[in-house]
């Protein structure tokens, strides 16, 4: 029987082990300090039910999966690696004695889908549940799945400090939720505003100063990046006693760089660690009295439409916010110092969003058809995944050849299946081996999901040079993962040992086996050219081609980027962008690498798009053809190609016209006229009558237009004559004689002219001086006489004078005003007070009379 601390949570412990030996899962929610990380793995350890199976508990960053590990160990007055283990990416602390194994979230869905059974495994504990990550919610979902249909006994434990318990229960099926006290230490909040407009760094550097001044102990203060943790570390530089120790603690350290940064101070001495949101959960900084809290978080966001997960900076939430206070209550009463207005603290969200509403889905996408879900939706989550960013992910992952259209893993999705990377980077490593750049890939790949290894240049051919130099333990330990990966890429034969074997093996003594299959150039590329190229297998949609200035870039899915100008990378013509920061249009390059056009047509050229365009000269009135390759928005290259014939001609005055409108072609008044009454007879009678707008004429440029064409790429070769015939052939054969009849080209006036007659309005026009129409008592019509012309009566200077549909009423009623003003104007033109009895005349009187 193992003898555990008294720490608050070991009052509900015995209620654990009830809740456990009754059903196959618990909620416990217990506050930071309380013991849960620690003491409930190890009170687990004697449970009945466990027999021989391994206890494994999930831990949301390695820095917590160690320290948890340490701690549960020295309680056992051992090392890890005895009856306490752990493992993660690119470390692992395990042996045959291992009973508790400690791992990374994502460990868990890799087990699950290496062997859904979970052999060995007599209960998995999710730590640190609120934080939400979408490894913990797959993990739990797929945890759920096993233990329903293949392992009821398999005990799940879902654990936090905030969190709705009722609602995970209801998750797992009405499991019991207990709740634990924390620790008693209060916890002092004050507030200290940060005035507008100044860097947080200035402010947090103030504050750390003020309460290393006013209050003993050391300071945890949470910033929310790297880049402001050397900031104000450069700002604390020399304006502290020597006594004081200023130290990081984010993500991109090392283990042991982690490590030191959470031991307590040696004797004598104070501490600062300034931290991100890593020190949130999960571990316990002795010595730490004040925390000071900037508010801020910098979180994943991924944006869909560019394929590009960005981190953003947000306020924090207020349960993250309680959990950075609780850090200063720990070991003793403490102080927490808020650099924001006390009520601010109820406008922060509740809580972080989940990851998997904000997620690239990809990945999830993948493992989920590994585990032969095709529709996440049938696994049971506390949060869905959204709809359009899982059409998004399975649209990448069809391109990448890794599932098909109906969801199911391929050959291909299996071979990046094996390897514990993004879906794009792992599609770029499963690729490379056909080029016999497998561990060149792989490398590249560690030192892109392993942030800060090989300095943080945007160049990535710079930063993978300078990575094979390292020789720090970190450096070491990501090469030996890189050569596993690469090992795992290649297919068995070629290196004698099975994928399991690869992931396990890869080093001796902490050194790397060399490997003869295992190429770092590209044999057909050459210097600096292969980065380039083996990210395209990555990102082909990230393709990026310079533009004016210099460092601007336009890339293959329309947005625009930039690199600083004194930047090497600033004066290629091509790179792949591999990752950015920043909004779009506006967003800065941080990592990329140079790449020949040679390359993107080797490697992309099933994504290119060679189009030919048909343009007009108005000059020459001709049609000249462009060729363009293009991937996405970047043009490759265009080029002028002859003046086409026959066939190709045609189609190319068909394409022109299609883009340039009709305009283009020499009209003529017959063909003008025609089309404005066929246009009037459609609106008037429809169909069969045919369609004369610009639209209905350009669809059916192949039907009208394209008999008549004679093989000559020039508008200046097809008459007016040419286009007539082609809109009279629209007219069906039993139609055309009877245009005439209904829509007469003009009107004979009784003074013998022959005047035109417009269609170009709603109602057809006849524009005819008054004298014309003397002696005319019945209102001129066209169609068999059942549509009235609409009369527009001109002066003899032509000028209208008035418009009617009813000219005898005209004479009727307003010829005696029209002949009054009239006369004056033009006395040598006949003005009769009858012009119904006057005779029609297109003349004015002779001189004299």
């Amino acid at each position: 029987m193992i003898k555990l601390p008294d720490l608050p949570v070991t009052a509900v412990l015995p209620q654990l082990a009830d809740a456990l030996s009754a059903g196959n899962s618990a909620v416990l929610v217990a506050p930071p300090g309380a013991g849960k990380t620690t003491l409930v793995p190890l009170a687990l350890l004697d449970a009945p039910w466990r027999g021989d199976g391994k206890i494994i508990l999930l831990e949301p960053r390695r820095l917590a999966a160690r320290a948890a590990a340490r701690r549960m160990a020295s309680l056992l007055g051992e090392e890890p690696g005895g009856v306490v283990g752990y493992a993660m990416r690119m470390e692992n602390k395990v042996s045959a004695r291992t009973k508790i194994l400690v791992v990374t979230e994502g460990v868990l869905a890799r087990m699950i889908l290496d062997d859904p059974e979970l052999p060995g495994v007599a209960a998995v504990l999710f730590d640190e549940f609120h934080e939400r990550s979408l490894d913990g919610d797959f993990g739990l979902a797929l945890a759920l799945d096993v233990q329903g249909a293949l392992r009821p006994d398999l005990r799940l434990i879902v654990m936090s400090a905030t969190l709705d318990g009722a609602r995970v229960s209801r998750l797992l099926d009405g499991a019991a939720v207990i709740e634990s006290q924390g620790r008693s230490f209060p916890v002092d909040v004050r507030y200290d505003e940060r005035p507008a407009g100044v860097p947080i760094e200035d402010a947090m550097a103030k504050a750390i100063r003020d309460a290393l001044a006013d209050e003993p102990g050391s300071v945890l203060a949470f910033l929310p990046g790297q880049r402001e943790i050397e900031r104000t570390a450069e700002r604390l530089q020399g304006r502290v006693a020597a006594d004081v120790d200023v130290v990081p603690l984010y993500g991109m350290l090392d283990g042991k760089a982690q490590d030191a940064a959470i031991k307590p101070a040696p004797a004598g001495r104070r501490k600062v660690v300034l931290a991100t949101a890593i020190a949130e959960t999960s571990i316990t900084i002795d010595g730490v009295r004040v925390v000071i809290d900037s508010g801020l978080s910098r979180l994943p966001k991924y944006e869909p439409a560019s394929g590009l997960t960005r981190l953003e900076t947000v306020r924090a939430s207020r349960a993250a916010a309680d959990q950075r206070a609780g850090r200063a209550g720990r070991t003793c009463p403490g102080i927490a110092i808020r650099l924001w207005r006390a009520e601010q603290t109820a406008a922060l969200p509740a809580f972080s969003p989940p990851e998997i509403l904000e997620a690239d889905l990809s990945g999830f996408l993948l493992d989920c058809a590994a585990f032969g879900v095709a529709d996440p939706a049938t696994l049971a989550f506390l949060d869905s995944p959204p709809a359009p960013a899982l059409a998004e992910a399975k649209a990448l992952l069809v391109e990448l050849d890794a599932i098909d259209a109906d969801g199911r893993l391929t050959p291909s999705g299996q071979a990046m299946r094996k390897l514990a990377l993004p879906v794009r980077l792992a599609h770029m490593v499963a690729e490379a081996v056909q080029h016999g750049a497998a561990l060149e890939a792989a490398q590249l790949a560690v030192l892109m999901t392993e942030r800060g290894l090989g300095g943080d240049s945007a160049d990535l051919e710079r930063r993978l040079q300078r990575f094979r130099s390292e020789r720090s333990p970190r450096a070491n330990a990501a090469r030996q993962l890189a050569e596993r990966l690469a090992r795992q890429a290649l297919p068995s034969p070629l290196w004698g040992g099975s994928t399991r074997e690869a992931g396990r093996g890869g080093s001796e003594g902490g050194k790397s086996i060399p490997n003869p299959d295992l190429r770092v150039d590209p044999p057909h590329r050459g210097e600096g050219e292969g980065i380039g190229a083996l990210l395209l297998l990555a990102w082909p949609d990230r393709v990026a081609k310079a533009r004016g200035e210099r460092g601007r870039f336009v890339l293959a899915n329309g947005s625009g980027a930039a690199v600083d100008a004194a930047d090497p990378l600033a004066g290629e013509q091509y790179l792949v962008v591999a990752d950015l920061q920043g909004k779009a249009q506006n967003a800065r390059i941080s990592s990329a690498a140079a790449v020949s056009e040679a390359d993107i047509r080797d490697v992309l050229a099933s994504h290119l798009e060679r189009k030919t365009e048909a343009s007009f000269d108005k000059d020459k009135r001709s049609v000249r053809v462009r060729e363009t390759v293009r991937i996405g928005a970047v043009t490759l290259s265009e080029r002028m190609l002859p003046a086409p014939k026959g066939e190709e001609a045609d189609r190319a005055i068909l394409q022109a016209l299609r883009a340039h409108g009709l305009d283009v072609l020499d009209w003529g008044k017959e063909a003008e006229t025609l089309r404005q009454r066929l246009s009037w007879l459609h609106r008037g009678l429809g169909d069969p009558w045919p369609d004369m707008s610009d639209q209905a004429l350009l669809d059916r440029l192949d039907d009208w237009l394209l008999p008549f064409l004679r093989g000559e790429a020039s508008f200046a070769r097809i008459g007016a004559g040419t286009v007539h015939d082609g809109l009279m052939s629209l007219v069906p054969h039993e139609l055309q004689r009877k245009i005439g009849s209904l829509a007469p080209t003009h009107f004979s006036a009784p003074s013998g002219s022959h005047v035109p007659i417009r269609y170009d309005g709603e109602w057809p026009v006849l524009a005819v001086r008054v004298q014309e129409l003397f002696g005319m008592d019945k209102h001129p019509s066209i169609a068999k006489g059942t549509v009235p012309l609409t009369l527009e009566l001109l002066s003899p200077a032509h000028r209208p004078i008035q418009t009617t549909r009813d000219l005898p009423g005209f004479w009727r009623g307003s010829w005696a005003d029209v002949r009054s003003d009239m006369r004056g104007r033009y006395p040598r033109h006949v003005w009769p007070d009858n012009p119904l009895e006057a005779q029609a005349t297109a003349r004015a009187k002779p001189r004299g009379t």
